[in-house]
């Protein structure tokens, strides 16, 4: 069943997607399958484990639900050194 969400990006994500936020109709049960979707929807070539996903401004894992009406924050890997 579709459901509809605010997807929000962050830095490369953001580059990929070609705006900052976006609401879509999407079949997804967790934030994995949002983040698998959206990845091939954008091109994107990031690793799922080096991301980290926000639901409704909260720190969620990839195996949370997502309900029709979320937000859900996309950051790819964080460069460090």
């Amino acid at each position: 069943m579709s459901k509809s969400i605010t997807v929000r990006y962050f830095a490369i994500f953001r580059e990929h997607a070609g705006v900052d936020e976006e609401t879509v109709a999407i079949d997804a049960d967790t934030a994995g399958d949002v983040f698998q979707q959206l990845k091939n929807r954008h091109g994107s070539r990031e690793p799922l484990g080096h991301c980290k996903v926000a639901i409704n401004d909260e720190m969620a894992d990839w195996n949370s639900p997502v309900n029709d009406g979320d937000t859900v924050l996309l950051f790819p890997p964080v460069a460090g050194g």
